[in-house]
Order: C-alpha cells, then sequence, then structure tokens
C-alpha cells in the first residue's frame, strides 16, 4: 500500500539522518536498566556477589517496519575475594537497515568504604560492528546516492569506557562513560559519515521498606550527549513478598511506562516492559507503542548467607 510504503519511507529517512553527519549518535536504549546495569556501567560488574547472566529483548515502535529492535546478553561475577569482578555482553541493535553489534568486556574493582558500603571502579574494552545494507532502500524515495552506494559490512571499531559505582544495602549510585572515544564511520570521500558522541550516565536508586512485606524503590537515570536533549528515565517500583515487581516509570518528553516482574525463586528473575510514546510519533496509529522483556539467573551458591533477593 501506497501509505505503508510512506511509513517505511520515514523510517529510514529518520535511520538516515543517523548516516547523513550525525552528532548526536546515542546508545541503545533501555526502561528495565535498574535490571540491566552493567550495560551502562563496568563498574557494576560483579557487584551482586556471585555469577549472573540476564537476556534483554526490545522492540521499540510495534508495527512501525524497520523501528529499533535491542538484543542484550550479559553476564557478570565477581572473581575470588580480591575485590575483582569480570563481565561480558552482547548487544545488537537494528534499525531499519542498519545493524550494530557491541562485544564488550567488563573489569571492576570494589574497595570496602564502610561497615555496609562498597565503592567500585570499572573499565570496559568494546569491539563495535557496523552493517548498513543501502541496497533495502531502492524501493524508497531516499536519495539516489545513497542508493547507489555500496553496502557496509562488518566496519569494526574499537572503543574503550568507565565507570565508578557505589552502593549499600539500600541505597546505589553510579556514574559512567561506556564509550569515551569519539569514532567516525565512513572515510572521508563517503557521502555519509556518523560520529558516536559520548554517553554520559548518572544513575541512582534506594529502597524503603514499606512494611515487612512491602518494598519501594525509586531511581533516576541520566543520558546526556552533547547535541541530544538531556534524556531522564524516572521509575517507582514497589516488590511484594520478595516475589512480584510493579511499577511505573517515565521518560521525559518521551513515553509512560509500565513494568512488571516476577521471582519464579531466588536465582531467577522475569520483568516486562510496556513504553507509550507521548511524542508525535506516538501519536501515529501505526505505533503500538514498545515492549522489553528481561530474563535474569542468579548462580547463588550458599541461600543461607542470602538475607533477601537483591532489589538492584
Amino acid at each position: 500500500m501506497r501509505i505503508n510504503k510512506k511509513i517505511k519511507t520515514l523510517v529510514f529517512a529518520m535511520v538516515f539522518a543517523f548516516s547523513a553527519s550525525i552528532y548526536a549518535q546515542q546508545d541503545a536504549q533501555y526502561t528495565q536498566y535498574m535490571y540491566n546495569t552493567v550495560s551502562v556501567n563496568p563498574a557494576y560488574a560483579g557487584s551482586r556477589g556471585h555469577l549472573s547472566i540476564a537476556a534483554l529483548y526490545r522492540n521499540q515502535w510495534l508495527g512501525l517496519d524497520g523501528a529499533p529492535e535491542t538484543q542484550t546478553l550479559n553476564l557478570h561475577t565477581p572473581l575470588g575475594y580480591r575485590g575483582v569482578g569480570l563481565g561480558v555482553s552482547i548487544v545488537n541493535d537494528k534499525i531499519g537497515p542498519t545493524s550494530e553489534t557491541y562485544f564488550d568486556v567488563d573489569i571492576s574493582y570494589t574497595i570496602q568504604t564502610s561497615l555496609d558500603a562498597k565503592l567500585s571502579f570499572g573499565l570496559k574494552a568494546s569491539a563495535h560492528m557496523l552493517d548498513i545494507r543501502f541496497s533495502e532502500l531502492d524501493e524508497f524515495e531516499i536519495d539516489p546516492q545513497l542508493q547507489a552506494q555500496g553496502d557496509i559490512q562488518n566496519q569494526f571499531s574499537p572503543n574503550i569506557g568507565a565507570g565508578v559505582y557505589y552502593h549499600t544495602e539500600r541505597f546505589y549510585a553510579g556514574l559512567s562513560v561506556p564509550r569515551l572515544l569519539e569514532t567516525t564511520h565512513f572515510d572521508e570521500s563517503s557521502i555519509s559519515t556518523a560520529t558516536e558522541q559520548i554517553n554520559w550516565y548518572a544513575i541512582t536508586g534506594y529502597v524503603w521498606d514499606l512494611n515487612p512485606f512491602l518494598k519501594f524503590k525509586p531511581t533516576l537515570l541520566a543520558k546526556m550527549v552533547q547535541g541530544a536533549p538531556l534524556q531522564a528515565d524516572i521509575s517507582a517500583n514497589f516488590m511484594l513478598n520478595e516475589k512480584f515487581v510493579g511499577g511505573i516509570a517515565y521518560r521525559w518528553d518521551a513515553a509512560f511506562s509500565g513494568l512488571i516482574g516476577f521471582r519464579i525463586s531466588d536465582e531467577v528473575f522475569i520483568g516486562i516492559a510496556y513504553d507509550r510514546e507521548i511524542t508525535d510519533l506516538g501519536a501515529t496509529t501505526f505505533n503500538d507503542g514498545s515492549f522489553e522483556v528481561i530474563f535474569r539467573y542468579d548462580f547463588i551458591k550458599n541461600l543461607g548467607n542470602l538475607k533477601s533477593p537483591r532489589f538492584f
């Protein structure tokens, strides 16, 4: 249908606001960032005290062909008893004809600052692979120069990142820069260039015991990047009987979200989130919101030493 073709063209035009001289590229975003902290802060690696594996899938702007789609797999664990943590992550992000894959290795070092407080420092090493399939644009009303340009396959670029993370049994706060190098993709003769800008992340949260059966945790994630508005994600989550989690979230000037989660056991957690955009794009009939699901498994060796399931 002609209308559907125009919708697809709109998506690809948005993608190539990315490809034709972007100066404010941003990393993949997550609504359930509070369960996926290691993806944005390497200092979080090993902080749960045991091996933890998480897989996340996000489908953004449901119903819109070529819309963003993200898959994330990460694992992290403490190493021995000397404060060292290690993490490995794979992030695959697709938008229209563009695919990006990150392979990350995180290492952290933690010091005890008081009886119940720890401060961690982390470093991240990344390998970035970029694919852009210009050939898929043939049927759309896009600049013919882009259509004629050859596909970009497995373009490699390295990067490094850093972070700091402080936490107690109830409070946490972190500051991180997952990608410190401002990599420029394509060569000088290319008709399109893209520069990855530095993304700063600040994250914090606190857990209150409202009564013996109910916990309350407000959280904040702020993302800052040059050339783009400040992005702030604010959420309020409740945990009932150490099993059920429910909450709401607000992404500043962008979306409202609902979150639910369930602890199948002390080791297994499943969370689901749904976003409804409040932008002009969210008001369109072809956008059914965004969906996200996360699965996490914690390899807890000694349940007798576990006071209660970690809420962060």
